[in-house]
């Protein structure tokens, strides 16, 4: 597929400041996804290229806090599994998904996701008694991986939040280990995508590189300053590409409402 210079070099920012805030709170697709499927990238191809620059993203992001010693393996290798499995189930069902209804649930998606930002509550810093042992927190993630492998958007903050509110973790630490989680599923995701031929790996490539970049520069901020102040940018920018994807008379959603 071919994207003017000024497309592909706009993706490529989109990315890295994707990768800043996925590193800080989760909810870098939240950006990407709908800037690829407002370039013109079709459906099923936006969310494995996102897949790509996410999975090479999240994976420098895991190295710097594992390396600041944030990260549990040994607690978290089961959830992590399990999101894997739930992941690789996503994955190839979206594949088999009418890339017309994709279009038009993605921006019903990325609306219920504004909302959640918005209206969740904050996240304490400090660890808490865990409401969750290892087996149900499996559970959990295994639920949001299949969600990750589907669509993607907010996964890295739902992780988060479930960390947070039923694993008892700071918020630090549940980011740190969210890293590890949504390593898994993005890696699991990215499988069975490139299995499907589905990737655009150049774009994906630029995107990768620069989505690394924000990453780092997103998991030096969360271990310097905690992961606040995010969740405002990303009701905007979800709401304003959401607009932007609207805004195409040809969107699929508005000839099923007209029906």
């Amino acid at each position: 597929m071919h994207l003017a210079p000024d497309i592909f070099a706009f993706l490529v920012l989109v990315a890295f400041v994707a990768g800043a805030i996925d590193a800080l709170a989760g909810g870098g697709g939240l950006l990407t996804i709908p800037a690829l499927l407002a370039a013109g990238v079709p459906p099923v191809a936006a969310l494995a290229t996102n897949k790509l620059q996410s999975a090479v993203g999240t994976g420098s992001a895991f190295l710097t806090f594992w390396r600041a010693g944030h990260v549990d393996l040994r607690r978290f290798a089961l959830p992590a599994a399990g999101a894997f499995g739930g992941s690789v189930v996503g994955a190839v069902a979206v594949q088999h998904v009418d890339p017309r209804f994709l279009a038009a649930f993605v921006p019903v998606l990325l609306i219920a996701m504004a909302f959640y930002f918005l209206l969740a509550p904050p996240m304490s810093e400090a660890d808490r008694h865990a409401r969750l042992g290892r087996a149900g927190l499996t559970g959990v993630t295994t639920l949001l991986g299949f969600y990750d492998g589907f669509f993607g958007p907010g996964t890295g903050s739902f992780l988060t939040t479930a960390l947070v509110a039923l694993g008892g973790l700071g918020l630090v630490r549940a980011i740190a280990n969210t890293k590890f989680l949504n390593l898994a599923t993005n890696v699991a995701a990215l499988s069975a995508m490139i299995a499907g031929g589905k990737v655009l790996w150049l774009l994906g490539g630029a995107m990768a590189a620069a989505n690394v970049a924000g990453n780092q520069c997103g998991a030096w901020a969360a271990l310097r300053f905690g992961g606040k102040g995010v969740r405002l940018l990303l009701v905007v920018m979800s709401i304003a590409l959401t607009i932007k994807l609207l805004s195409d008379p040809a969107n699929p959603l508005w000839a099923w409402l007209g029906r």
